[in-house]
């Protein structure tokens, strides 16, 4: 899961985290840009970068080292 976290779900992560940032400070959504406001692809785009995120958060809770409470 390594390789999936490090090679996909991070970089998918920062692309939509870029993209809000741009909406959030600029106004200018680089999806809607790139495929089109409200087309199939960029739904399918926001869907995939979604999906990614939640997948990676998930992730991090479950991959969290069992601690000792002695």
């Amino acid at each position: 899961m390594r390789g999936l976290t490090n090679y996909v779900l991070k970089p998918l992560t920062f692309i939509g985290a870029l993209n809000w940032g741009l909406i959030g400070i600029f106004g200018f959504d680089l999806v809607a840009w790139l495929f089109g406001p409200a087309t199939l692809a960029s739904n399918i785009v926001y869907a995939i970068i979604g999906i990614a995120a939640l997948v990676w958060l998930i992730w991090m809770f479950v991959d969290q080292p069992v601690r000792n409470n002695r």
